[in-house]
């Protein structure tokens, strides 16, 4: 299944031909009651969303949005490309029969209108057009899909903003502060373990037409801001993206990280989104890096979403921290 950021904010990363792109969730109905008061919010596009009262039928056009509803106690009635959901993101699983919407990128809009929703939760990434039928269909709250300048907080930002409209602002506190908790005790293993301040690079890859593209995930993408909370050093120089703070480069440019701990997440539902453990394992260049050398090329645990919520960076979190202090 492949990744799939089709979005402007990403243009520099599609040249790649990459799809992009714990907390276990409460059930429903141990989710605190909501307020039947009407909600009233301004999205991330700056559009007032009205609300008659929290939100209960929602659908979720992008993954990370859908992590979030799940994390919060809300299960979405729709979920763009439930079977992509399902193969990346098992950090918050999906669980129950939402139904599937389409693409994220192109949501059917006869479906979403089938499914009666009280809310809509998009991200700024869904094209303007996509964003204005669905408008017609039910209120629309956008969220904004990244922030390399504040990846970590703006992911926070989103969580927020989803609580309000749903009336789960109380499990969204338990979030953070649960999130917050994580963070300090992987901080405190880093220490421990002697690696605070050591260089890490994180990377993905994909193999299309026999070239092996990769993506450098720099300070400013979600993951890169959890290692430096961590108290790790980003190792990548390059400049990536305003929005995921994604950059790319080729097998040399690895040439350029010198002794780094490195770390990337693939997929076995998708063959080829390991092209470091298959397709540059007999490499000359990928051999003769002294991570590669050293042993210190990390393969973390399969369904953690780079561009998810407190779930998936929680269990990245433990996933990093054992590989690195193993």
């Amino acid at each position: 299944m492949r990744r799939l950021l089709c979005t402007a904010p990403l243009a520099a990363a599609a040249a790649l031909l990459l799809a992009a792109c714990g907390t276990t969730e409460p059930a429903a109905d141990d989710a605190p009651k909501a307020s039947s008061q009407p909600v009233t919010l301004t999205d991330a596009s700056g559009a007032k969303v009205e609300l008659d009262g929290p939100a209960t039928k929602v659908v979720g056009t992008e993954w990370n949005v859908v992590e979030h509803l799940l994390s919060l106690g809300v299960e979405p009635v729709g979920v763009a490309d439930v079977k992509g959901y399902k193969t990346w993101d098992s950090a918050v699983p999906l669980t129950h029969d939402a139904k599937d919407i389409g693409t994220r990128g192109e949501p059917s809009m006869d479906t979403v209108a089938a499914l009666d929703p009280d809310l809509i939760v998009a991200t700024t990434d869904l094209q303007a057009g996509a964003v204005k039928q669905l408008r017609k269909i039910a209120p629309v709250l956008e969220v904004k899909s990244a922030d390399a300048s504040d990846p970590v907080g703006q992911m926070l930002e989103n969580l927020d903003l989803i609580a309000k409209a749903t009336g789960t602002t109380e499990r969204a506190a338990t979030l953070k502060k649960d999130f917050d908790a994580k963070l300090a005790e992987g901080a405190e293993a880093i220490e421990d373990a002697g690696l605070k301040g050591a260089g890490i690079a994180f990377a993905d890859g994909y193999v299309v037409s026999n070239q092996v593209s990769l993506r450098p995930y720099t300070s400013g993408s979600l993951v890169g801001g959890i290692n430096e909370r961590l108290g790790l050093k980003n190792a990548w120089k390059l400049k990536g993206d305003e929005a995921y703070g994604l950059a790319a480069t080729d097998v040399e440019g690895l040439t350029a990280l010198g002794d780094v701990q490195f770390a990337y997440i693939g997929n076995e539902q998708d063959t080829a989104s390991d092209p470091f453990g298959k397709e540059l394992r007999n490499n000359s260049v990928w051999k003769s890096l002294p991570f590669v050398k050293s042993g210190d090329v990390h393969r973390l645990d399969d369904g953690i979403w780079m561009f998810g919520g407190t779930g998936s960076m929680e269990r990245y979190v433990d996933a990093l921290v054992a590989a690195l202090t193993k």
